[in-house]
């Protein structure tokens, strides 16, 4: 069959741009569509594959539809770019016959969101091997048998799906992301706060811990699902010499066995790379020893999410942590000299006094790249459920996590700017 696998353009909208002209909220990374590339390199076998980047390319899907006309169509995004999502596929329904699949964090947080016309299956969770199942299906009939993870949608009704198990299988690690597919695509691929080309790999899947803000639990059902080691070192040279490599895992050391067992294959593969990866503080101050053992492997940053700086606050997103352990966590990696990428999540609820705490915290503790965040109840998500009645911004083009969709406490003009202001001092000399 041949598959057209869509990656769709950048789609979030801003509110402190539209409204007040502040335009440096905006937060930018051009990265390759990995989802895709992992879809993708569990059919090359038997299909012909295509994956169009709209963020690198915006002419991508005329310029295919021009050529050929797919079987099937795969859309994957996030929550802000659930809606060009829709738009995409009643573009795709109208110019073609093919079946029209979507995926990814918002299609497994919301699947009902796209129980439309224009929408025939939604994979729910990892996708690597049920829509592998539901390809090789409608290859062989016009709809697909029940598969478990994948609802066919039914406009006007509630989904009816089996739910799946997740476990390593889902993960097919013999079977490579087809990396190929966008390196006419690679030169767009890059930070451009900090000028730097990276490539992506994944060693893990899931997260075992339970934050209130975070959907991550819905792609794996909760469970926490390592690659073999052997298949990260593949996909790593595979990237050939790209220099940087961002392991792309809700947590790189949700395993400590695997993870002091990468670093050693790594040391031992002398891939001569540097990596970025994510861990928790709790992790950094119980096990300095790991950080070490992946600082010689070529750890440079790690990103860690310490959101707020009140251990009230922390509580409050169920985060299973201490400020105490946060700040003991920054002392051990800057003796290391690994950066720290600090993410922080600002409620809306703010005032001055909390935004100025923010940004002595960061200054005091010299937080080598803090990524500031707007908190954002996602659909999915325990706070999504408990903050519902409070939303007044419905539009998901603005869920981008650098908008408030609830109101604020400071004059909302007043709250953008000390935003600003906070995202302007932290990236001053930023680099990795």
């Amino acid at each position: 069959m041949d598959i057209l696998l869509i990656n769709p353009p950048n789609s979030g909208r801003s509110i402190p741009e539209e409204r007040y002209g502040i335009e440096s909220i905006k937060q930018i990374f051009r990265g390759e569509p990995l989802a895709l590339g992992v879809l993708a390199g569990n059919l090359v076998d038997s299909h012909q594959v295509t994956i169009a980047d709209l963020k690198a390319d915006s002419e991508s899907v005329n310029k295919y539809l021009q050529q050929k006309s797919p079987d099937v169509v795969g859309i994957t995004g996030m929550t802000c770019e659930a809606q060009a999502m829709k738009k995409i596929a009643a573009r795709i329904r109208k110019e073609c016959s093919a079946k029209v699949v979507v995926g990814g964090i918002h299609a497994s947080s919301d699947p009902e969101f796209f129980n439309c016309a224009d929408i025939d299956y939604i994979v729910v969770g990892l996708g690597k091997q049920s829509f592998r199942e539901l390809v090789d299906a409608l290859s062989q009939a016009e709809n697909a048998p029940a598969i478990p993870g994948v609802a066919a949608t039914s406009p006007g009704n509630k989904l009816s799906y089996l739910p799946r198990k997740f476990s390593v299988a889902d993960l097919v690690d013999d079977t490579p992301p087809a990396y190929g597919l966008v390196n006419h695509y690679r030169p767009e691929y890059y930070l451009s706060a900090l000028k730097l080309e990276m490539g992506f790999v994944v060693t893990a899947f899931g997260c075992p811990f339970n934050c209130a803000f975070c959907c991550i639990k819905n792609l794996t059902g909760g469970a926490y699902l390592n690659h073999s080691i052997e298949s990260v070192i593949r996909d790593i040279r595979s990237l050939g010499d790209i220099p940087v490599i961002r392991l792309l895992d809700a947590n790189t050391f949700g395993n400590l066995d695997h993870a002091r067992k990468l670093a050693a294959a790594i040391r031992e593969a002398d891939l001569n790379k540097k990596f970025l990866a994510d861990v928790r503080s709790d992790t950094v101050v119980n096990h300095p020893d790991l950080m070490k053992e992946w600082k010689e492997a070529g750890l440079k940053a790690v990103i860690i999410g310490f959101e707020e700086i009140s251990d009230q606050n922390l509580q409050k997103m169920n985060k299973s942590n201490r400020v105490e352990v946060n700040t003991k966590s920054i002392a051990i990696l800057h003796d290391l000299g690994i950066t720290i990428v600090g993410d922080f999540i600002i409620s809306p609820d703010y005032t001055e006094a909390e935004f100025l705490a923010l940004g002595n915290y960061i200054e005091d503790n010299k937080i080598d790249l803090p990524m500031i965040t707007v908190m954002t109840p996602l659909p999915g998500t325990k706070q999504y459920k408990e903050m519902k009645p409070l939303i007044t911004e419905d539009d998901l083009d603005y869920y981008t996590l650098t908008n408030a969709v609830i109101p604020t406490r400071l004059p909302e003009h007043v709250f953008y700017q000390h935003y600003a202001n906070l995202i302007k001092s932290g990236h001053q000399g930023a680099q990795l």
